[in-house]
């Protein structure tokens, strides 16, 4: 009896230390991406968001009132087209990313940046929990110099206020190319939810999320 609940023990404990962004890439059907609907873009505003896995960033986005748009990708490497594989690599440059499409009428940049910073770990280089890699830094890549300048004042006002125990490693960098990610990465979560990583570190961040951020979600129908 004894040596079962052992071997249950260690099963539990092996999937927990390979949960990770990249372990849970197995599932790589194609799937209809939930995005491809199309959407105004009129008056719209983006910026793009390194913060860890990208199937994470997109599920929190996903829920904020007056984001009409959320599209997984690489960006801020120097290798074209870069596919999941490379990335994970490291050796590309690039970092997983958020391209986020938000309507400055309905939300503004300062509540967009405060839930980038308020749902993931800006203290940590090149990891997120698991994740590990250059590719899972967190990063603000702006789109235009007023973005850039509200980024720095945010980092600048966490970390004289030590909102967080350790400084802020948050890079702060021009955008220069998003390339988007295969279709199996969109909308991950929504797709994947009974996914072992969904259910141990999306879901949680997630219900944290909702609970802090109440008044920026988006009503349900």
């Amino acid at each position: 009896m004894k040596s079962k609940i052992n071997v249950v023990l260690l099963g539990i404990f092996t999937l927990l230390v390979n949960i990770s962004c990249a372990k849970g890439s197995d599932n790589q059907k194609n799937t209809e991406k939930m995005n491809n609907e199309k959407v105004n873009l009129e008056g719209t505003e983006v910026v793009t968001f390194g913060a860890g896995c990208f199937w994470c960033v997109e599920a929190i986005f996903q829920q904020v009132e007056g984001v009409v748009k959320v599209e997984s990708g690489y960006s801020g490497g120097q290798v074209k087209n870069p596919t999941y594989k490379e990335v994970c690599t490291g050796l590309t440059g690039h970092a997983e990313v958020v391209q986020v499409t938000f309507d400055p009428k309905k939300i503004s940049f300062d509540k967009i940046l405060e839930i980038f910073w308020k749902t993931h770990d800006p203290t940590t280089l090149n990891r997120q929990g698991a994740d590990e890699g250059s590719q899972y830094r967190s990063a603000v890549f702006y789109h235009n110099e007023a973005q850039k300048k509200t980024a720095e004042i945010w980092k600048a006002k966490l970390n004289a206020e030590h909102v967080f125990p350790n400084p802020i490693v948050t890079e702060i960098t021009a955008f220069s190319v998003f390339y988007p990610a295969e279709d199996y990465h969109q909308d991950y979560y929504e797709l994947n939810g009974h996914n072992p990583y969904c259910q141990v570190v999306i879901k949680p961040k997630l219900e944290k999320f909702t609970k802090v951020f109440k008044e920026n979600l988006k009503k349900m129908n």
